[in-house]
C-alpha cells in the first residue's frame, strides 16, 4: 500500500527553532521545523543535533526525508557523522533539505566552497548581516527551470536571509537555485532529477518566516511520496515486461 502524505514521516537532523521575538512573520502556524512539517501534512521526527552512528542508521529507514537545520557547531567543519547522514541520503535518494550552516556544510561535504566572512571578502556584497536588527529580510532571485522555482516560482521573492558567512562556489553535481541581487548564492540543489536534495541560505521555519516558504516543505514532501511510489512503478513495469 503506497504511503499518503498524513503518513510520511519527515526527520529533523539538527536544533530546531527556538520562538523569538522576531517580527515580520506570517504566523500561519508556531515556530519551528516540526511545525511546518505537520502543517505541509507529514508526522516530524526528531533525530537529534548528533546522533550515534547506529541510532542514525536505524531513523534513516524508518523516515522518508530529512530536514536538516542549522547545526550548533557554526564554526566547524562538517562532522564524520554529517558527512555519512548525506552520503546515505544521496545513496538511498531520501529526499533532504538544508538550512542555513547545514546548506554550507552540505556544499562542503560534495565539494564545494564557502565565504567565512562576506564583509570582508564580498565588500561590494549587500548587508546580509545586520546585528541591530534581528530577521532581516532581503530580496533574492529564484532562478528558472530549477526545483526551487517549481516550488516558488521564478523570479524575485523576499526571505529572511541573515548570514555572515556564504557560499562561494556550488559543489560538484549541484547548481544554483537562487541569488540575491548582488549575485551572492542563496540556494543550491542536486542536479540529479531522481534526488531531491535542496539547500537554502534562509530559515524557513523561524518566527520570521513568511507564508510563501511552507512550499519547500510541501516540496520534501511530494519528494518523498515520489520516491516511495518508484519501486510500485519498478514492480509493475518488470511484471508487463514478463507477461
Amino acid at each position: 500500500m503506497i504511503a499518503t502524505s498524513t503518513s510520511i514521516r519527515i526527520g529533523i537532523y539538527g536544533s530546531e527553532e527556538a520562538p523569538s521575538n522576531e517580527g515580520r512573520g506570517c504566523g500561519l502556524w508556531p515556530t519551528g521545523y516540526a511545525a511546518a512539517i505537520g502543517a505541509a501534512g507529514a508526522t516530524p521526527v526528531f533525530l537529534g543535533d548528533t546522533p550515534t552512528r547506529r541510532s542514525a542508521d536505524e531513523n534513516l529507514e524508518t523516515i522518508q526525508g530529512l530536514v536538516w537545520t542549522s547545526s550548533l557547531r557554526t564554526g566547524a567543519l562538517p562532522s564524520s557523522e554529517e558527512q555519512r547522514v548525506c552520503r546515505w541520503c544521496r545513496k538511498n535518494r531520501l529526499p533532504l533539505l538544508a538550512v542555513d550552516h547545514a546548506l554550507h556544510a552540505l556544499n562542503v561535504i560534495f565539494g564545494g566552497t564557502v565565504h567565512l566572512n562576506l564583509a570582508l571578502e564580498r565588500p561590494e556584497a549587500l548587508q546580509h548581516r545586520h546585528p541591530p536588527e534581528k530577521g532581516l529580510r532581503h530580496a533574492i532571485n529564484v532562478l528558472p527551470d530549477t526545483r526551487l522555482a517549481g516550488m516558488y516560482g521564478e523570479g524575485e521573492i523576499v526571505v529572511n536571509s541573515e548570514h555572515r558567512r556564504g557560499i562561494f562556489q556550488a559543489a560538484r553535481e549541484f547548481r544554483v537555485s537562487a541569488q540575491a541581487l548582488d549575485g551572492i548564492i542563496e540556494a543550491i540543489e542536486a542536479e540529479n532529477p531522481d534526488w531531491f536534495a535542496v539547500g537554502v541560505q534562509w530559515r524557513p521555519a523561524s518566527t520570521s518566516a513568511s507564508g510563501l516558504d511552507i512550499q519547500l516543505f510541501r516540496g520534501l514532501i511530494e519528494a518523498a511520496e515520489q520516491r516511495l511510489r518508484a519501486p510500485a512503478k519498478a514492480q509493475r513495469a518488470a511484471c508487463t515486461s514478463a507477461a
